[in-house]
């Protein structure tokens, strides 16, 4: 009879010990068949790699046939997607088990463990995993099984968790502190004695001393102190020096050269320094990370985009909602080109989505009445009547905002101060710590290591690593209190580099209202109401102005609705054929009534007459042009030159003015200006002009209570904030001129610090205190210097 005999080994893939009959796959052992069906599914695919970045990176999973079947309802999977539809789907999931880069990895490689997953991304900080799969090979279900088979149960709740997430998000950051603490305290209680000299009688202690100094140490060391050597670790493999390396360096040298000093009776060690070090650094690391929880926390769950949508009442009226409010329940409109801003049901309209934005597929797809349309989609036929099903989720918008589609191009991104020089930093400072060692090797090898250890922890670039985020983020908050939303923080830095303004004309540096609106057309009744209802459809500000001219009417039906971008729009309504638009798009002779932007009206191929614009100015639209002669002016615009003499006194002269252009030409005009050396920031209502602010180095939506959010966009402006441009400007440069001096704060303190340090005379003890207050001082300069520049610019 044959016997199982057990040996103390563990589990290959997690780690733990085989305390009962051992598995056996190519020669390694598991501790159950679920930890050996992951390796086989890994080994299988190719990515045994992901070994390489951790030692035991998985977890032990014994796996349940039936804790998954609930996902097989049809009902709980459409509560939990964010889009489907016949061949795709797409699902973000929380999955707390990320904590490193193995996991990130791993869980960007899942198309190799089955091709029917072809795209998963992850949010390292929301512990996101944003996936696409083809619904035909695989269901919701066997991708959630697959995940918790390699070690990544999602957490699955049906209310809305990403709430939840920031402060579910723990790691084991406040357990090694715990531990370093106590580490620290109990060294610092040994030490004391040292610090005060041992009597004859005492000595026999000191080693006693010594070896539980070390005892303590090796926990800070192989627990607390671990992040630090695998980042260096992993960047090393990847040949990158981080600013973890010279930290892990530094804490390997104390704690070897402790060791040392112990077993050989030669001094008492750097035990104290160690631990101490560790605790400053993990307590420096935690408070940073709850900052930027927070900023997450608040860009992701406040009214983060101005825009609103046309909300239908009981009476049948529409009335703009922001986002915020919307409501399960509620009735809304989309017109053309508008972003569907929540799940809704189809109840009016012929509906033709794009959702590219969501899926990357840029071919439009038709949706029948009673179906389901997923947030995210723009429409490009007719307005639609819908039905919200589910809340607005703000920090959706934001995942599509910050969708990859849309990431410009690395050699078209301006970088940030941060990247030009703290790339150089980690190679200058290893440089004087080695050469400090070996000045000193040959004399005093004991005072080479002294050197060798302060110049490491003195010269921390923390202080440098952390002064471009917390000025940036203080800037983005102010922004974003003046109604200037910016995508991220290094549009700071590119707004602050900026030398040219490309700026759209109707809808963007002027405004009209029913009162500036001249009907040089004699329409009956029925007419005004077949293109009203025409106009309805359209989310152009000349549409808009032509339905608030008309008045209220009922909306009639339309067919082969077709609105071509900066020309016009044309539909059969009750059978007629209504064709407005510019004079070109109708292809027709045509009347010229007088300066003003002209919309021409044709009915059943009969000019009839054309809709007369007086724009007015914006409020304190002279304002923005305080910025020449620095700064150079460009007008681009859709309409023809008859405001040509209006817009003359703002543009130098008539080269800087360009009329008639199509969304092309538009994009083909930013690029020329790019060629010659212009940094240009496009301002444009986003409709028309995405193409050119997708191409230019920063691209400003502005927007007036309207749902023409463009994800294609760096910025979105609400109206009544351009004005407001000189100031946004100046204090963008006052926040790269922070981040500067904050850098020539860091870089002062370590030079006075290393030429101190390389002497050797420096306890590693006070460089390790200094370090963390050089770090909390320059967080401190930077959050009251962004306060204080905002002050002066007007904008607190």
């Amino acid at each position: 009879m044959a016997t199982h005999t057990l040996t103390p080994t563990t589990c290959y893939h997690c780690g733990d010990d085989c305390t009962t009959q051992q598995y056996t796959f190519d020669n390694k052992d598991f501790c159950c068949a679920g930890c050996r069906g992951v390796y086989q599914v890994l080994s299988q695919s190719g990515l045994c790699n992901y070994y390489t970045y951790n030692d035991h990176p998985g977890a032990n999973r014994a796996r349940l046939d039936k804790r998954f079947e609930y996902l097989d309802e049809p009902g709980v999977v459409s509560d939990l997607i964010d889009y489907t539809d016949s061949t795709m789907t797409v699902v973000t999931l929380y999955i707390p088990y990320i904590h490193c880069s193995s996991c990130i990895w791993l869980l960007e490689q899942l198309h190799r463990i089955n091709p029917a997953i072809y795209y998963s991304r992850i949010d390292f900080l929301k512990r996101q995993l944003n996936l696409r799969f083809k619904n035909e090979e695989i269901s919701l279900r066997e991708v959630v099984e697959l995940l918790f088979d390699i070690g990544y149960e999602p957490l699955i709740s049906l209310q809305d968790i990403v709430k939840k997430q920031s402060t579910g998000k723990k790691d084991n950051l406040v357990k090694k502190i715990a531990v370093a603490g106590f580490c620290f305290g109990n060294v610092m209680l040994l030490s004391f004695p040292e610090y005060f000299g041992l009597s004859a009688t005492e000595e026999n202690f000191r080693q006693v001393f010594g070896w539980l100094n070390i005892l303590f140490s090796l926990p800070m060391v192989l627990y607390s102190g671990t992040g630090y050597f695998t980042s260096a670790w992993h960047n090393l493999r990847n040949k990158v020096l981080n600013i973890d390396f010279p930290l892990a360096l530094g804490i390997a040298v104390l704690f070897l050269r402790t060791v040392i000093e112990i077993l050989t009776h030669s001094g008492p060690g750097f035990a104290d320094t160690l631990c101490g070090l560790v605790f400053f650094l993990l307590v420096g690391k935690f408070v940073q990370q709850k900052t930027y929880y927070h900023i997450s926390f608040e860009r992701d769950y406040r009214s983060f985009f101005p825009v609103a949508v046309q909300v239908i009442d009981e009476e049948g009226k529409e009335k703009p909602v922001p986002l915020s409010d919307l409501k399960v329940g509620q009735r809304i409109r989309i017109r053309h080109n508008e972003i569907i801003p929540a799940d809704a049901i189809l109840l009016k309209g012929e509906a033709l989505i794009d959702f590219s934005f969501v899926t990357g597929e840029s071919l439009p797809v038709s949706k029948t009445l009673g179906e389901v349309v997923y947030a995210g989609g723009r429409q490009t036929s007719e307005a639609l009547e819908l039905e919200v099903i589910k809340p607005v989720s703000q920090s959706y918008l934001t995942q599509l905002w910050n969708n990859e589609a849309f990431t410009r191009k690395q050699d078209n991104r301006m970088k940030s101060f941060n990247e030009r020089v703290s790339k150089h930093f980690t190679i200058v400072l290893l440089i004087i710590a080695i050469g400090s060692f070996l000045f000193w090797l040959p004399t005093d090898w004991h005072r080479g290591l002294s050197a060798l250890t302060a110049v490491l922890i003195v010269a921390c670039p923390c202080a440098l690593a952390l002064s471009t985020p917390f000025t940036l983020s203080a800037a983005l908050s102010v922004f974003d209190k003046n109604l200037f939303y910016l995508k991220n923080t290094t549009v700071v830095e590119q707004l602050a580099r900026i030398n040219t303004i490309v700026l759209d004309k109707t809808g963007t540096i002027t405004t009209g209202g029913n009162k500036a609106v001249n009907i040089h057309a004699e329409l009956t009744t029925l007419e005004k109401q077949a293109i009203y209802s025409l106009c309805n459809n359209s989310s152009h500000p000349l549409s808009r102005q032509i339905c608030q001219a008309l008045g209220s009417y009922p909306l009639l039906s339309l067919q082969n609705y077709v609105e071509v971008a900066g020309k016009g729009l044309s539909a059969f309504v009750n059978g007629h054929h209504i064709k407005i638009g510019s004079a070109s798009y109708l292809s027709q002779n045509y009347i010229h009534f007088g300066p003003g932007t002209e919309v021409h009206i044709m009915i059943d191929e009969v000019y009839t007459g054309a809709f007369q614009f007086k724009q007015s100015l914006r409020t304190g639209l002279e304002n923005i042009f305080s910025l020449k002669p620095q700064i150079k002016f460009y007008l681009l615009s859709g309409d023809q030159d008859h405001e040509r003499e209006a817009m003359a006194r703002f543009f130098d002269h008539d080269g800087y003015m360009h009329f008639g252009k199509s969304p092309q030409q538009k994009l083909d005009f930013i690029k020329s200006l790019q060629l010659a050396d212009r940094k240009v920031m496009m301002i444009g209502d986003g409709l028309n002009d995405s193409g050119a602010l997708k191409q230019s180095d920063l691209g400003v939506a502005i927007t007036d209570d309207v749902n023409n959010f463009s994800p294609g966009s760096d910025a979105i402006l609400d109206g009544r904030s351009l004005n407001k441009l000189p100031a946004f400007f100046r204090f963008a440069k006052d926040a790269v001129g922070i981040i500067h001096i904050s850098f020539f704060i860091s870089l002062t303190y370590n030079l006075i610090g290393l030429s101190y340090a390389v002497t050797g005379a420096l306890s590693p003890l006070i460089a390790a205190i200094l370090m963390p207050l050089s770090t909390a001082t320059i967080i401190s300069f930077t959050s009251i210097a962004t306060h204080v520049a905002a002050k002066k610019r007007n904008l607190l």
